[in-house]
C-alpha cells in the first residue's frame, strides 16, 4: 500500500496554508484524489508531494507558477529528458536575465541614493557652520 497524505499533512510539512495548497491544486500543480461525502476529502500521493516540493523550489528560484507547472509537467511526460532539460535551461536563462536587469536597476537606484545622501550631508555641513559662528558666546563668571 502506498503512502498518502492529507492536505494538513503536506501543509504542515511544507509550512503552507491549506488555502495555498488548494490554490496549487486549482493551478493544476497538484491532483489529489477526492474521497468522502461529495469528494470533500483530498488524498495526496507521493507524486503530489514531489510536485509540491518542486513547485516550492521553482518559487524560490523566482519562477512563476505557470513556468513551474510547465517544467514539472514535462517530467511527467514520457518524453526524452533532453527536452525537459533544454526547457528548464531556457526558463532559467530568461529568469537569470530578468534578475540581472533588476539588479542593475537596483544598483543604479542605490548609486542615486548615495549621491543624494552625499549632497544632503554637504548642505547640512554648510548650514551648520554659519549657525555655529552666529551663536553668542557666554561670558565667563
Amino acid at each position: 500500500m502506498s503512502t498518502t497524505y492529507t492536505i494538513s499533512d503536506l501543509a504542515k510539512e511544507f509550512d503552507l496554508t491549506t488555502r495555498a495548497m488548494r490554490f496549487y491544486e486549482d493551478m493544476g500543480l497538484l491532483q489529489p484524489e477526492r474521497t468522502g461525502p461529495g469528494g470533500r476529502n483530498r488524498v495526496y500521493s507521493p507524486r503530489d508531494r514531489t510536485r509540491l516540493r518542486l513547485t516550492l523550489r521553482a518559487k524560490r528560484l523566482g519562477l512563476s507558477l505557470t513556468e513551474a507547472k510547465e517544467i514539472i509537467d514535462l517530467y511527467d511526460s514520457p518524453r526524452d529528458t533532453g527536452v525537459q532539460l533544454r526547457r528548464f535551461l531556457d526558463v532559467l536563462g530568461q529568469h537569470r536575465k530578468q534578475l540581472e536587469e533588476q539588479m542593475a536597476d537596483l544598483q543604479a537606484n542605490l548609486d542615486e541614493v548615495r549621491e543624494h545622501e552625499k549632497e544632503a550631508r554637504a548642505l547640512l555641513q554648510k548650514t551648520a557652520r554659519p549657525a555655529a559662528a552666529k551663536k553668542p558666546k557666554l561670558a565667563d563668571n
